[in-house]
This record gives structure tokens, sequence and C-alpha cells, in this order.
């Protein structure tokens, strides 16, 4: 994948100004359009098509490293599956490629996972392959790391303010926010609608530095259409610090999804929301159907990781989209990585402008990421090999 630099997004100070040029451009409870606004969400169905290319892999065999060393894996949570997924996927491409692994997962607890690092580097680790859970967290045991010569491998979220961070291996973050923002669009059917549809923005966690990069994408491809009249926020509500989501909890989404219908739209319905991952979006689908929305008025509702609930959700017309991120393919290419530091060759990276972490811009190497409807859900997870059929049934 060829990706072309955007502009360096560094974090909460670019997610400020985002957000005071939306908030500027959103309408609250005193606009002036009523009732639904002439938006009809049966208007056009979401269809996507498989992306050309997907599925194709140009990639050599890759050899293994005799006596490899010693890769620590750290992962932050088992409550969601694709860091299972990935986990594993891991372990299976660096033992194949001739390395011992040690994997832990943190529980979503910031001590737990720099004492399980510490430990990876006590017990040998010549690279540490980390998904951070809270992305400023680390510079003391990463410290610790380069003392003791390590690599570490920022695992699908940037690791920000250490000079301790070598590579980041990832999605091109910043377009999935633009996909997420395009499936609402689409569902929504925006370019027809005649009147105003509104709409309610969801964002993932603080502490998360993917956030910022999925918010910035989403705002970017929805500003024209609040600006146009064609989209409202009915809340205001549209700083990322007042619509984040606490370790991506599907409860706190359901809980703020609640307050949103209770206090903004008696009488009124939303027509769309943007989730940033399927576990929002499931508990924001929980509030709206515990609010009396049904298949005949359900929102537009966006979603990524592909989780197996949220593709049945898909099935059953209950969510609009999620964004699929191969993980499969981000665990070859983090393992391709430390193939190359193992042979003493500098790793792939096809991005070495997009991502400063605060101390210094991280070398790193982005992936394509895909909208999933229930138009191309069989060819791209299905077919592929990522989720088993049988576990949609």
């Amino acid at each position: 994948m060829n990706v072309i630099p955007r502009r360096v997004f560094a974090g909460l100070a670019g997610a400020a100004v985002l957000a005071l040029s939306v908030t500027a451009c959103a309408s609250g409870d005193n606009d002036s359009a009523d009732g639904d606004g002439g938006c009809d969400v049966n208007l056009g169905a979401l269809a996507a098509s498989v992306p050309e290319g997907f599925g194709s892999d140009s990639s050599e065999a890759r050899e293994s490293v005799e006596d490899g060393g010693r890769v620590g894996i750290a992962m932050p949570t088992q409550t969601s599956e694709r860091w299972i997924d990935d986990g594993n996927n891991l372990v299976t491409e660096f033992e194949a490629a001739g390395f011992d692994t040690d994997l832990q997962f943190a529980d979503d607890d910031v001590a737990k996972q720099v004492n399980q690092i510490e430990n990876m580097i006590t017990q040998g680790a010549d690279v540490l392959v980390i998904a951070a859970i809270d992305n400023q967290s680390l510079t003391g045991v990463l410290s610790q790391a380069k003392d003791e010569d390590i690599t570490v491998i920022a695992y699908d979220r940037l690791i920000r303010e250490t000079e301790d961070v070598d590579y980041y291996a990832t999605f091109d973050n910043y377009q999935v926010g633009v996909l997420q923002a395009q499936s609402v669009l689409d569902g929504l059917n925006i370019d027809e609608q005649e009147g105003t549809c509104n709409i309610e923005l969801f964002a993932g966690s603080i502490d998360d530095n993917n956030s910022f990069f999925f918010y910035e994408g989403a705002i970017d491809t929805l500003q024209p259409y609040i600006d146009e009249g064609k989209l409202r926020v009915k809340s205001g509500e549209t700083d990322i610090n007042t619509i984040a989501t606490e370790r991506w909890d599907g409860e706190i989404a359901q809980s703020r999804m609640d307050n949103l219908l209770s206090t903004h739209y008696s009488g009124e319905d939303v027509h769309a929301v943007l989730s940033p991952y399927d576990g929002i979006s499931r508990g924001i689908i929980a509030s709206l159907e515990g609010n009396g929305y049904t298949d005949d008025n359900l929102p537009v509702v966006s979603g990524q990781d592909a989780e197996v609930a949220s593709v049945q959700m898909i099935i059953e017309g209950r969510q609009s989209a999620t964004i699929f991120k191969d993980t499969r393919q981000l665990a070859s290419v983090t393992v391709d990585m430390v193939v190359d530091i193992a042979n003493g060759e500098e790793p792939e990276v096809n991005d070495t402008e997009s991502y400063d972490n605060g101390v210094k811009t991280v070398p790193s190497n982005l992936l394509e990421p895909y909208i999933v409807t229930v138009d191309n859900y069989e060819a791209l997870l299905v077919d592929s090999g990522y989720i088993d059929a049988a576990d949609l049934d």
C-alpha cells in the first residue's frame, strides 16, 4: 500500500482545534429545523463491494531465523476478541519464524501492563511488541528496555512521549475514520437527502492515540455536510474530550446514548451515530432499542474491528457497517519487521511523517482498512477465513 503522508497530527492539540471547528458549525436544541428535518433513513441502502486487490499477497515466503531470540508480546485486554486474535496470531507467526515468545494480556490495567513488560525485560526479551493500554504510561519501563538494547515496536497503538519506541506497525488510522464517516454518509444516502439528518458522535478512549486519528478522519469527512446543513449534531457535543468513551467500554457508550436520547430527542429521531468501535456500537444499539427504536427507524451506526457479534448485527440489519482491519496481516508485517531486525537489516516502513508521538516521529508501516456491509461481509470476512461462517449462524 502506498501511503501519502498527511499532516502530522499531534494528539490533543490538533483534536482541540478540530473540535472547535465542528462545534462552531453544529446546531443545538434551538435549531430551526422541526421534526425529523426531512431525513429519510430508508432512502438508500448502504452497499460496499469487495475492494480491488483484496486478498492478494505478493510477498515472498518468510525464511525462519535460526535462534531468533525472545519476543515479549504485551496485549491490552482479553475483553475484545480482536486482541486475543492479535496475540495468538503473533505467537504463531513468531514461533514459526524461529523466535521464542512471551504473550501477556494486561486486563486493561496499566500498572499490570508495566509490570508484565518489566518481567519481559528481566527474562531476556530481545524485542518488545506492545499494544499499550495508556499511550503515555510506559516511559519509565521503555527506558529500562533501551538500557538493555531491546527493540520496541508499538503495535496498532502509538506509544507517546518517549524516544524509546523504534517502530510502529498499524493501519492507516486516519483512513479508518474516513471510512467510518463514509459508511454513515452512504447509509444515509446523504447526497439524495432533501432535509437535515440528525447525527451524534462517539469517539474512542482518550488514552489511545488512535482515537484522535479516527476522530480527525471522520470529522474531516463529515464537516462539509455539517457546514451545508445536511447533517446536524443536535446535542452540540463534538469535542473529543466530551464524546470520548473511556477504555472503549460499550456500557459507558450505552449510558451516554441513553442520556443523549432523553435530553435531545424527545419527539424527534436521531438518524445516524458515528461509532469508532464495534463494542461501542453494540452499546449504542442496545440503548436505541431500549428506547423504542426498531428495524423501521434504527439509525445508521458505524463500527470497527469486524467482531463476530457486530457482523451478526449487520446481517440482521441492526448495525450498518464496520471497518475490517485484517489483524492477521498486521501480525505478519510485525513479524517481518522483527525478522529484518534479527538479520541486521532495516525493517520496511511506508510512512515516516504522520506519527509524531510528541518526542519523535516514529517510522511506521501502515496497512489498509476496508468497509464491511451486508453486501460484502462474506467475501471479506468469511471467504478470507477471518470469520468462520458457523459463528454467524
